[in-house]
């Protein structure tokens, strides 16, 4: 269970980001709220982790509201369509990215030839045999 101070600097290092304002605004002395603050803020990382995430949470509607707006509303053309995309991303319907795939077929001689190269005892290619035909 939390103090009434380290509550309040939860609320307030969600909101800020900043531990020494957190805490003196929690109500800690301004002498040690520097000092306070970067051991609350390692002590409480939990509680300020699920704070966040509730004040994220709280603010989706109205964040929300505001693309909505912006996708009917807005005067450039441009602020509409990103609002529109960015409704239509967030409602699942993103469009899928193609990724496309090349593979190169190698012979298996090319591939020891390559591998010899590469572990630098590759054979010189005026030393390779030359297939001899029979007449």
């Amino acid at each position: 269970m939390l103090t009434e101070k380290q509550s309040a600097f939860v609320k307030e290092f969600a909101l800020t980001g900043n531990a020494t304002d957190a805490a003196r605004k929690a109500g800690y002395s301004a002498k040690t709220a520097h000092a306070k603050g970067h051991t609350l803020r390692h002590q409480l990382q939990l509680q300020i982790e699920d704070e966040t995430r509730r004040l994220l949470q709280g603010s989706v509607p109205g964040a929300l509201a505001q693309i909505v707006d912006l996708a009917g509303h807005a005067s450039s053309e441009q602020v509409r369509l990103q609002a529109a995309k960015d409704i239509m991303d967030r409602a699942g319907l993103k469009p899928t990215e193609r990724v496309e795939n090349i593979t190169v077929e190698k012979s298996t001689d090319e591939l020891r030839r390559e591998l010899a190269q590469l572990m630098g005892n590759a054979p010189d290619p005026d030393d390779e045999e030359i297939p001899q035909t029979l007449n």
